[in-house]
């Protein structure tokens, strides 16, 4: 089977008929009669109906073509990953990121690929782990920033940084231990987003680990709104620490770590096993790795770096302007 043939086979579907796939592929009709039997005899099933109107797929038909456009478009991909490889890194690149993540390194992202790579065009997607791993399989990001750890089905996975998880008090009253234990924790009114959440999942798991049953009064989807809500003393929460460092530097709220097996979380960078990365997204996913081990390093992001040293040339350059904050 030759790709000459799975074009010609996608020009007759799209045109209905040999006299007028022949016309816009530039090829004799009865040469291009003879490549579709040909094909037809080598996949072992008759792809088109024959009928003085024209030529309309069969069942067959439609199946071969869903795949045919598969490999026509990897072919498409590939020539131009060629074709980029010699030039600047160029063209747009969609990246999903958490929006945890997302609060903390969008503007720092944002000016290292200003910076950096200048003519990439960068859109950057904001959403739950689990609607961004949904996306990241049906090709609408070229990669994300997921939590997890453990190996996904279609899915290549990179570790970056572990974070642990605090509870989270509003600003009375003002004493507030730097460890607490999951049990502790327990015994407060706690906001927490809903159970197909995933930071839920591994709040519930962590729970489930020790026996323990928390005290949910009030399930809030929005992180934004959960803030509020304990500002105002609505109850406690559970959140990882770079999530309200701004918050806790300004008094609106307090902070404790979670001293207690399973409180913690990592950030892997995920990629489309299906989808070769362009010259483009290997770029920004190097600086936006950079950019995440810098921030980890000047102790913008409370985390522990994980990720191979040598895979932040980028930090080592300057990238992320971010200042540390006090």
């Amino acid at each position: 089977m030759e790709l000459r043939q799975l074009r010609y086979f996608a020009g007759v579907a799209e045109a209905g008929s040999l006299l007028k796939a022949s016309t816009r592929l530039h090829v004799a009709q009865p040469a291009l009669g003879a490549q579709i039997a040909g094909l037809e005899h080598e996949v072992g099933a008759k792809l088109f109906e024959r009928s003085s109107r024209g030529m309309a797929l069969t069942e067959a038909g439609k199946i071969f073509l869903e795949h045919a456009k598969v490999v026509l478009a990897d072919v498409e991909r590939a020539r131009l990953a060629v074709r980029e490889s010699t030039a600047v890194p160029s063209g747009e690149v969609v990246v999903g990121l958490p929006t945890t993540v997302a609060l903390a390194a969008t503007v720092p992202i944002l000016q290292a690929c200003h910076e950096h790579v200048p003519q990439v065009r960068l859109k950057v997607v904001e959403a739950y782990s689990g609607f961004l791993r949904e996306w990241l399989h049906s090709g609408r990001l070229d990669f994300a920033l997921l939590f997890g750890g453990a190996p996904e089905p279609g899915l290549a996975t990179q570790p970056l940084l572990e974070e642990q998880l605090a509870f989270v008090a509003g600003p009375q009253p003002r004493r507030l231990p730097r460890r607490v234990s999951l049990a502790a924790v327990a015994r407060h009114p706690l906001i927490l987003p809903g159970r197909e959440h995933g930071l839920r999942r591994i709040i519930d798991e962590a729970c489930a680990a020790h026996g323990l049953v928390l005290n949910v009064v009030t399930e809030v989807e929005s992180l934004t709104s959960v803030k509020r809500a304990v500002e105002q003393g609505l109850g406690s929460t559970i959140l990882s620490l770079g999530s309200v460092k701004p918050e806790v530097a300004a008094g609106q709220l307090r902070a404790a770590v979670i001293a207690s097996e399973g409180m913690s979380r990592r950030v892997v960078c995920a990629t489309n096993l299906t989808r070769p990365l362009t010259a483009a997204s290997a770029a920004v996913i190097t600086l936006v790795t950079g950019v995440l081990r810098e921030m980890v390093q000047r102790g913008d992001w409370p985390a522990r770096w994980i990720g191979e040293a040598a895979a932040a040339p980028a930090a080592s350059r300057g990238i992320g302007s971010g200042r540390a904050m006090p």
